[in-house]
């Protein structure tokens, strides 16, 4: 930025030479056809021309072989101008892009450690608008509205330098319409601040509906909705663009008459100038350095607009920013986490949890205890609060009250990453990336091996059918797996859990889209796979072929019922009435 701004100096250095050389071979040509309107003071030059000058008396040449010199001067300085402001827009341009890049991957880095009640209550496609458009907008910020904005600063302030040392009253005049400028620009700007942010918002809704529409696709076609999906995007589509043509008007009017305002500048230059010349006050290479002087300062007035209404927009954008990035996620490791290797024991100890973001009273008064090596079954009906337990433990929420010890000691002591890493996890709502087959599976390990693949899928009761496949397992799925059925996307995420080879491990429903037949060959791999490992099961069926140490019954959040198999038989409740309309008994 430093080294940007020093050659901004030095470009508007040279740029300010030209005016007053061009003046002076003005002079010198009104000199040469013999007028008698010269102006004779002391004329006041920039040292560096004041020395070409110098240089070119001292040379006694004629006057033809003095304006090509000059020429060839004024084309120097506007080669090294020209260089300079290459490197001008090679140092300052490539900062913003360094700002950019460091901006997403601080924006990206924050969303991921952003809690799950974040997500419940934001969409992608709002994360996705603010981490793409609004990071773009600060840049153009911090690379061509801040160059501009020094580069105008540097030379308004060098010309108005000049032009008042040169002759001060007719500055005054020809620089009289630019108050007016001011004054239009402060207005015209607070409406495009108040624009831009409403813009940006409604661009973000925008991406919203669109993200939400391609990835419920499917729904939309199979309930024929294009027509109503397509009207309700065109509404919102419709109140973005006239929101964008109501910013253009105002800009469309604001640029026009900047240049009208720079067009009297060089009237009153001329109109005055001359009469200044007649008075004997000014020559006419003062008038040509003026006018060139008001024409140099038409660009870096009319950019005095776009300036302003880029840091508006950037402001407007950062500001968006800056609410997620100062969001302070409530689920965090502490600042001394306790290290951990391996799950001895869980405990739930008089446990209530009521989601932030619904309020729902997901659990009450729970109390379960698991040792290493045991295989537990949560079952219950949908929404008794089975799969809130697997969060807990995962350490997406924490309890709203009561304590979860893992080892003995507080889960929320330990560092959360070393924790996750600790437990493979099967979710209800199973996710796929558009990727192959194979890295899908070998996601969650580092050992990225075909054969770990091939293992795992095996164990999943997956590996035929990824075989058949036209490429196996380097089979491109689609978004979220679209080109698989429900049971294979189901057996592939298995499949992900069983490669990364854990202790603890959590199956949220991960049987549901499975016919009983593979769900007896998946059943028969996993006991034997399990055997010293740790395992929750969360159900709202029973798996015969498994053998569970405990079997705890949820309804209404609450724990009704806990024991073997053989006890919860006895004991004639949910689950004995479970397994006789289950067939099973």
């Amino acid at each position: 930025m430093s080294l940007g701004v020093i050659f901004i100096i030095i470009s508007n250095y040279f740029g300010i030479l030209a005016p007053q050389l061009t003046g002076f071979v003005v002079d010198q040509v009104q000199q040469a056809i013999g007028s008698g309107n010269m102006h004779t003071e002391k004329v006041f030059f920039d040292p560096l021309v004041k020395w070409c000058i110098d240089a070119f008396h001292s040379m006694h040449i004629d006057f033809g072989t003095l304006v090509m010199l000059c020429g060839l001067l004024l084309l120097a300085f506007a080669l090294l101008r020209g260089f300079f402001m290459f490197l001008m827009r090679q140092t300052i341009i490539v900062m913003s892009r360094h700002i950019e890049y460091d901006q997403k991957n601080e924006v990206y880095t924050h969303y991921q450690k952003l809690d799950t009640a974040f997500y419940k209550t934001h969409s992608t496609g709002d994360l996705m608008s603010r981490m793409t458009e609004d990071v773009s907008r600060v840049r153009m910020y911090t690379g061509p509205a801040l160059m501009y904005l020094v580069n105008l600063t540097i030379l308004i302030s060098v010309s108005l330098f000049y032009m008042f040392r040169k002759d001060a009253m007719l500055s005054l005049y020809v620089l009289s319409p630019l108050p007016i400028l001011v004054v239009a620009m402060y207005y015209v700007n607070m409406y495009i601040n108040k624009k831009s942010e409403g813009i940006q918002a409604q661009l973000s809704d925008l991406t919203s509906t669109a993200q939400e529409s391609y990835s419920g696709i499917r729904v939309l076609k199979s309930y024929a909705q294009e027509k109503i999906s397509s009207m309700f995007f065109e509404k919102e589509s419709e109140a973005y663009r006239k929101s964008g043509l109501s910013l253009s008007t105002a800009e469309a009017i604001y640029f026009p008459a900047i240049g009208l305002l720079i067009g009297l500048s060089t009237l009153l230059t001329i109109y005055i100038g001359s009469i200044y010349q007649l008075e004997h006050r000014i020559s006419s290479g003062t008038i040509a350095e003026f006018v060139i002087y008001i024409n140099m300062l038409t660009f870096p007035v009319s950019a005095i607009g776009w300036v302003a209404t880029n840091i508006q927009r950037a402001a407007a954008s950062q500001k968006r920013l800056n609410e997620f990035l100062d969001i302070i996620p409530d689920i965090a490791s502490p600042a001394q986490p306790v290290s951990i290797n391996t799950i001895h024991e869980i405990e739930l100890q008089h446990v209530d949890f009521i989601y932030p973001h619904t309020g729902i009273h997901a659990l009450k008064d729970l109390n379960i205890k698991i040792k290493q090596g045991e295989k537990v079954a949560l079952i219950g009906k949908t929404g008794c609060g089975k799969s809130s337990v697997a969060q807990l433990l995962l350490r997406m929420y924490d309890p709203t009250s009561g304590s979860l010890l893992v080892n003995g000691q507080e889960l929320k002591t330990y560092d959360l990453e070393q924790l996750r890493s600790l437990v493979s996890y099967v979710p209800q709502d199973v996710f796929l990336f558009s990727d192959t087959i194979e890295n899908n599976i070998n996601f969650s390990t580092s050992d990225k091996s075909l054969h770990k693949a091939k293992d795992a899928a095996e164990k999943a009761a997956i590996l035929p059918e990824i075989e058949s496949l036209s490429n196996g397992f380097d089979t491109m799925i689609g978004e979220r797996g679209v080109t698989l059925s429900g049971g294979q996307k189901q057996r592939v995420s298995i499949a992900r859990a069983l490669a990364k080879e854990n202790q603890l491990l959590i199956f949220d429903d991960c049987l549901s889209a499975v016919d009983a037949k593979t769900e007896y060959r998946i059943a028969s791999s996993l006991n034997e796979y399990l055997k010293e490992r740790t395992a929750l099961i969360i159900t709202h069926r029973i798996f015969p072929s498994f053998t569970f140490d405990q079997i705890i019954v949820f309804e209404d959040g609450m724990i009704t019922e806990q024991g073997t198999h053989d006890q919860l038989i006895r004991l004639n409740g949910y689950y004995a009435n479970l397994l006789k309309m289950q067939g099973n008994a």
